[in-house]
């Protein structure tokens, strides 16, 4: 049986007071014994070294919200894979939406970014999802390929296991406005499907599939309850520590029940 997993994406919030406190909770209230949900925490990256400090508990895990499609030089402003391990970091998003649409980024640059934080023992948390657009067109399950295929099938085998993907539909980010259970659902098969057809049956059914878009403590229980969603990639709710801890609470209660 797959674990749940439910990560916090901070985005770019909050002010340094601000970060400290909400780490501080995070630290005391997240629930100790969620054995069967793991729980990442990706705040900016100026944060990551003062989160180290603050948590005392190895169970909650810490993540990028990004990594470099460079090793180390005269890259300003980058950072890498290699940077984020040797603080130790053990997890990355990689693909934002937000990265693709501001920033430019294609599927060449993301497989990039995925290889070099693999070489790091840093698990990618590759996302996924169309726009409004998109789906309106009917082009989201085209559209949704087009991004796995190009970005993560040149993996082998032993790499593609340690993949994590995140469908996050680009109309349902931060507009409070999320995808049915059903659509979630249906989109999460087809992207178990398409893992099992290029890769085997046993890494497409122990791959983790996250989803993310206005995920809330009013909607976790119906989206984590649906066969194919292993839990949520959350932003906006993550920066409200008490909704975060709910949103961990519904995860393990619906793998204890």
């Amino acid at each position: 049986m797959r674990k749940k997993f439910v990560a916090g994406n901070w985005k770019m919030n909050p002010n340094y007071p601000e970060a400290l406190e909400l780490l501080k909770y995070l630290n005391i209230n997240v629930p100790k014994d969620h054995s069967n949900v793991d729980i990442l925490i990706c705040p900016p990256f100026i944060y990551l070294s003062e989160a180290k400090n603050i948590f005392t508990r190895p169970d909650i895990y810490l993540g990028a919200q990004n990594a470099s499609a460079y090793t180390n030089g005269a890259y300003t402003g980058e950072i890498s894979s290699t940077m984020l391990k040797s603080l130790g970091i053990d997890y990355a998003i990689i693909g934002h939406s937000e990265r693709r649409q501001y920033f430019g980024e294609s599927e060449e640059v993301l497989a990039k970014k995925i290889k070099l934080c693999l070489q790091e023992n840093i698990t990618p948390i590759f996302c996924v999802g169309e726009t409004l657009e998109q789906r309106n067109a009917n082009e989201q399950f085209e559209i949704v390929k087009k991004q796995i295929s190009g970005a993560l099938y040149d993996l082998s085998i032993e790499q593609i296991k340690k993949i994590i993907i995140a469908y996050e539909p680009v109309w349902a980010i931060g507009t409070g406005v999320n995808a049915t259970p059903q659509q979630a659902q249906e989109m999460h098969t087809f992207i178990r499907n398409m893992i099992m057809n290029k890769y085997d049956d046993v890494v497409s059914q122990n791959m983790i599939i996250l989803y993310g878009g206005s995920v809330k403590k009013d909607n976790a229980y119906e989206l984590f309850s649906m066969p194919d969603i292993d839990g949520g990639l959350i932003g906006g709710a993550s920066l409200k520590g008490e909704e975060f801890v709910s949103i961990i609470a519904t995860a393990m209660n619906i793998v204890n029940k």
